[in-house]
Order: structure tokens, then sequence, then C-alpha cells
């Protein structure tokens, strides 16, 4: 199993305190995920709107959270 995987299957704990820290645990995962591929995309020559587009969100939003990597 991958840590997500993990990560995942704890996230449905029925002790809160493990599903709990499995959310946080997840979300921190994703946050470096993210910035991995805005960072690539950046580097591939995509647009804050192109990423934004993919993402879901808008242009500034990205931009604000991204744009000083």
């Amino acid at each position: 199993m991958t840590e997500a995987t993990e990560l995942a299957a704890r996230a449905g704990d029925s002790d809160p305190r493990v599903g709990l820290r499995a959310v946080a645990a997840l979300r921190r995962l994703l946050e470096r995920l993210e910035s991995v591929q805005v960072r690539s995309a950046r580097n591939q020559g995509w647009s804050w709107q192109d990423i934004a587009a993919e993402l879901g969100v808008s242009r500034q939003a990205v931009h604000k959270k991204h744009g000083r990597q």
C-alpha cells in the first residue's frame, strides 16, 4: 500500500483521534503534491490561468498560494 492509501484507510477509522490525524496528514501530502505539480506546470510554460482552471480555483488564488515558490 502507498502512504496515501494507508492514510485514506485510517481517515475512516472509528477512533476520531486516528481519523483526524490521518486527515491532517493527507492534507499535508496534498499540499506537497499540489506544489510539485504547479511548479512543474510553470516550468513547462503553463500560465497561472491554465493551472487555476485545472485546479478549479481562480487565477488569483493559485498565484497567491504558489506565486513565490
